[in-house]
């Protein structure tokens, strides 16, 4: 279902697509990363992997990306108008699905952009964040600077990273998550690039690569459900 979401005066509104299963337990607010939108393939495969599993997903534009459709900027708009937009999705998710727990994240930005929301002010009704490759530093410029603002964050988190990804040297990024403590885990994409593509000589395919995140989403998703139940 397509769905036009209100950032604000000055943003206007953005595109966003609902795909809920009949039988969904739960709903991810999936946010797109910096470079394609939320009809990217990898968006679309993501989703479609997870409606199958019962999860429902709210993908949605930022705004610099839906003026793009247009011809506009395409450049990520400042942090205060992507954490807005952030904000209004997962508001948005509440309203369609009030029924459904709720999660958020998104790929690399959209995944970052969550937890700094989250950092600011606890997003409503969001029972876990979920980063499908989180951007800890630029390529070639190992740092750990992106990774201040989860501290303040109080919810659990999933990382899911591949080991060749050149924005996540898992020798940094480990430590992140083990200074969280409980409210973190992090799962290891064997060979996965920051698009979680694999070579083909390490004898997987892409298609392959998708289920297990996919799995892995649905494992995480109902542990923290379970543990907020006291299951």
């Amino acid at each position: 279902m397509e769905l036009r979401i209100r950032v604000g005066e000055r943003e206007g509104e953005v595109s966003a697509l609902l795909d809920r299963p009949p039988d969904a337990w739960s709903l991810l607010v999936l946010a797109h990363g910096a470079g394609a939108g939320m009809r990217h393939p990898f968006m679309t495969q993501v989703s479609d992997r997870l409606t199958a599993k019962g999860v429902a997903t709210l993908r949605y534009q930022f705004p610099y990306m839906e003026a793009g459709r247009a011809g506009g900027r395409r450049a990520p708009n400042p942090p205060g108008v992507l954490t807005a937009t952030v904000r209004s999705a997962v508001d948005a998710a509440r309203r369609e699905a009030p029924d459904l727990p709720l999660f958020a994240g998104g790929k690399s930005l959209g995944g970052r952009m969550t937890s700094t929301a989250s950092s600011r002010a606890p997003l409503q009704g969001v029972r876990g964040i979920v980063f499908l490759g989180f951007p800890l530093h630029a390529p070639g410029k190992p740092g750990r600077e992106r990774a201040d603002h989860l501290a303040a964050v109080d919810v659990p988190m999933l990382f899911v990273q591949g080991t060749r990804d050149d924005l996540a040297d898992l020798e940094r990024l480990r430590p992140v998550v083990s200074e969280l403590g409980t409210r973190a885990a992090l799962h290891v994409v064997e060979g996965g690039d920051h698009s979680f593509h694999v070579l083909k000589r390490s004898g997987r395919r892409d298609e392959e690569v998708l289920e297990e995140i996919a799995t892995e989403l649905v494992r995480w998703s109902r542990a923290v459900l379970d543990r907020a139940k006291g299951g």
